[in-house]
């Protein structure tokens, strides 16, 4: 691939946290490119979350680099800020207004007008599956209805990369297949994503390349197919090698 489609590339990115007795992220490097879903294993604490955080320029590091969609985190956030889409671990809805307030409300705040918002709005959720729901309350919403509300507010414009931190915590096996089907559809139309997550299941049907953290550090990276290589031949022809096996080999646990 050409390095036009280098989406997100880091470098040696650290951060220690005051306090802390050893660097919530110790030398990170990954690359997302366009197309590809990157999926960031790890238990709590191994950094997920803080690579984020400073990938989407909500934390600063405090050494190495990184750009996302060609803007340096560090010197070009609003740039940066322009080009991406970001679904947090909780919702970032208003939980009194409707889902089409929400996300007529996020839409005027990107620079859409009146009229334009609530045809991005209408878009946006007749694209997610949420027009029968589109006009009750957030708070009455189930858990994957949420979610889904939420992915559809950070694609109020099109992102060239989508940043979805722990997409379908919490969520029941139907939603969550849903979801991975919203995520993989946007893959297909050229988004690079980067999600973090600690559902392997989630990885292993998601994820084009798989990085997993340790302590901050990178201690395994490859396609899931390469990875599991990791692991060895497996003993029977029906028992194949999960990415759960290759997290429990590496993180040792």
């Amino acid at each position: 691939m050409e390095r036009t489609d280098v989406r997100v590339e880091a470098r040696g990115v650290r951060k220690t946290f005051a306090g802390a007795r050893r660097p919530a992220l110790d030398g990170v490097d990954l690359t997302v490119r366009a197309g590809r879903v990157l999926a960031l294993l790890g238990a709590n604490g191994a950094g997920k979350t803080t690579m984020i955080r400073i990938l989407t320029t909500l934390l600063a590091a405090d050494a190495g680099t990184a750009r996302v969609a060609g803007y340096d985190v560090a010197t070009q956030g609003g740039r940066v800020r322009a080009s991406i889409g970001l679904a947090g671990q909780y919702a970032a809805l208003d939980e009194i207004l409707t889902g089409r307030q929400n996300l007529e409300m996020f839409s005027k705040l990107a620079g859409y007008s009146r009229i334009r918002a609530r045809e991005r709005s209408g878009e946006l959720l007749a694209a997610a599956g949420l027009v029968e729901v589109a006009d009750r309350p957030v708070a009455g919403l189930s858990g994957g209805l949420r979610r889904r509300m939420d992915l559809a507010a950070s694609l109020i414009t099109t992102p060239a990369v989508l940043f979805v931190d722990e997409p379908t915590a919490g969520l029941d096996p139907q939603a969550r297949r849903d979801l991975w089907g919203r995520l993989r559809g946007m893959a297909d139309g050229g988004v690079a994503i980067l999600l973090t997550t600690q559902y392997l299941e989630e990885a292993d049907a998601l994820a084009d390349d798989v990085v997993i953290l340790k302590d901050g550090s990178v201690i395994a990276r490859g396609t899931p197919a390469e990875l599991k290589t990791l692991v060895g031949e497996p003993r029977w022809v029906m028992q194949q090698p999960t990415l759960e096996d290759v997290y429990l080999k590496v993180v040792g646990e």
